[in-house]
């Protein structure tokens, strides 16, 4: 397997680019996503760029490939931050121009259906990073999430590894961006139970690849995921959207990569907390958990098939509930099932 390529981080006071190739949601939610620049500026001492699209609802996806092709291109732009996913990135990707985005290599952050351009820079040879979003992020009502801004920050400026942990207190019920008097306070959280391990008590370290698995899902049907061979050894690292997925559709799509004949090849799976609120499905905490039990158990149906020998660890706070950790996508992580710690390379 290739050594990453992880491109050089930027410097506070550097020029950032702020993109929205997913979806142009700042043009609706103007409040979070000002907050959102406000603490990039303040807390964090990088200058935004902002593009054409960047608060251009329904943008053609030329345009927002122009957008994210020109933010790699400027010699001035040190790191690329998209606002937030959406559901079409997927026709934007086959626009890039790749030639440009192999010369010019730059730390790119976002999740969801930012998967879309994580998979893509991998295909390029180009570590990415999972997580990150200038609305839910830097934009979260009250203050930043310590440790999602902890890790935010080690994966903008630094190089060295990086011991995840487990959250004390999570949650997946966020305030809504229409109101924006909520800004004011905190979201509601809830009591953090830990990592859940299962598989062997061994230590397993490679590159990452993965993200959200509806996007994966949709990566595989458009035949833009790489090979099992080229995956073998690498750490799937996976986790669900705000759309909830069922428990059942989940087991589908984790069966489908096992008969793709990926899931064999990879020695440790990593994967996120569940996200189980959603303002069109407002679930109980009890349902909450329960829902989580639920696609826990797929997941592991799945894999007693496909990747019985794999070390697999639950409900890491890597995806869409808060607090997020940052993941190299591409880059370096070590899963110790011995000391049930996990280390990234940022």
């Amino acid at each position: 397997m290739a050594s990453p390529n992880y491109p050089a981080k930027p410097k506070p006071g550097d020029r950032v680019a702020v993109v929205s190739p997913s979806a142009g949601l700042p043009a609706l939610f103007p409040e979070v996503y000002e907050l959102g620049l406000r603490r990039l500026r303040e807390e964090l001492g990088l200058e935004p760029v902002e593009y054409p699209t960047t608060r251009v609802l329904g943008a053609d996806p030329r345009d927002r490939a122009r957008d994210l092709t020109a933010a790699f291109a400027d010699p001035t732009i040190t790191a690329v931050l998209a606002t937030v996913g959406g559901d079409d990135l997927i026709t934007v990707t086959p626009h890039l121009d790749d030639a440009v985005l192999r010369a010019n290599p730059k730390p790119y952050f976002g999740y969801s259906d930012n998967t879309n351009v994580l998979n893509h820079l991998y295909r390029l040879g180009i570590v990415a990073y999972h997580g990150g979003s200038v609305l839910v992020h830097l934009g979260r009502p009250g203050r930043p999430h310590p440790l999602t801004f902890d890790s935010l920050r080690a994966a903008l400026f630094t190089s060295g590894w990086y011991d995840l942990a487990p959250a004390a207190e999570w949650g997946d019920r966020p305030n809504p961006w229409s109101e924006p008097e909520t800004l004011a306070y905190e979201p509601e959280m809830l009591p953090g139970e830990g990592w859940r391990w299962q598989g062997p008590a061994r230590v397993v370290q490679g590159r990452t690849w993965g993200g959200c698995l509806e996007i994966v899902h949709w990566l595989l049907a458009t035949g833009r995921v790489p090979s099992a061979e080229e995956l073998a050894g690498s750490i799937l690292v996976f986790e669900t959207s705000n759309e909830l997925p069922t428990a059942q559709e989940v087991f589908r799509i984790v069966r489908n990569l096992g008969e793709r004949g990926l899931l064999a090849g990879f020695p440790a799976i990593v994967v996120g907390r569940p996200k189980a609120w959603d303002f069109g499905k407002p679930l109980s905490v009890p349902e909450r958990l329960a829902w989580g039990a639920a696609q826990r158990d797929a997941i592991t149906r799945a894999l007693d098939t496909y990747a019985p020998d794999a070390v697999v660890v639950f409900d890491v706070d890597l995806g869409h509930t808060d607090p997020q950790l940052i993941i190299p996508y591409g880059g370096e992580i070590r899963v110790d099932a011995v000391q049930r710690r996990i280390a990234v390379r940022y």
